[in-house]
């Protein structure tokens, strides 16, 4: 296979993780998640030919996603996020948005680390995968995932 069908393979089954990853990253901003999502994946083209397949390909861009996100949270600090709402028909609506925004604000207070950690895990990462990609065992993995659930259940709790 060339390289070029299998950068559109491995784009096409990756993008939704990836995107999703980045959009953790970024408290749901949808334009910054793009931004990091395209320079993900310029990334995995530049190294596409140098992929050793020691790891599936997909911890491989898991690994790249996290890196490129943890290198932009580093260049740029992020503004507040606002709470200002469109004015949404449903209140079912508004109520999921406002959570959702409640679970961002509160996964933005995690450490770096912790926040790769619970966005993979919300993906439905396999823990083993985590674990590979943040160079810990399996079982550190889930000990500082039950600390992290418990930390955003009291946040979110207390708003």
């Amino acid at each position: 296979m060339k390289n070029e069908e299998l950068f559109h393979r491995v784009y096409r089954e990756n993008y939704p993780k990836v995107i999703s990853l980045c959009l953790g990253f970024v408290s749901g901003d949808r334009d910054k998640a793009n931004d990091l999502a395209q320079e993900t994946f310029i990334r995995v083209w530049e190294n596409l030919g140098s992929f050793r397949n020691e790891a599936s390909i997909s911890t491989w861009i898991y690994r790249i996603t996290v890196n490129t996100c943890l290198t932009y949270k580093t260049r740029k600090k992020d503004l507040p996020l606002t709470t200002d709402l469109v004015e949404e028909e449903s209140a079912d609506v508004q109520k999921t948005e406002l959570q959702f925004r409640a679970m961002y604000r509160c996964i933005d207070t995690l450490s770096q680390i912790n926040k790769s950690i619970i966005l993979l895990e919300l993906d439905q990462v396999p823990q083993q995968e985590i674990a590979g990609i943040m160079g810990m065992s399996h079982e550190a993995l889930r000990t500082r995932i039950h600390r992290i659930k418990s930390q955003l259940s009291k946040c979110v709790k207390n708003g």
